[in-house]
């Protein structure tokens, strides 16, 4: 057992800052098609509708 671990897995910081989410939410609400904001920020489509639902 390594001290100071308790076992939990720490999530990964997101490397996205919420004014960077919403903007490239927006773009997707403005009609560019989701595949081509996703493809130009770097994320899934998933990750999108992740966002997406979040807001």
């Amino acid at each position: 057992m390594i001290p100071g671990w308790d076992g939990a897995k720490a999530m990964k910081a997101s490397k996205f800052t919420d004014a960077q989410k919403a903007f490239i939410l927006k773009q997707g609400e403005e009609g560019i098609p989701v595949a081509e904001v996703c493809r130009k920020a770097g994320i899934s489509q998933a990750t999108y509708f992740n966002w997406s639902e979040a807001e």
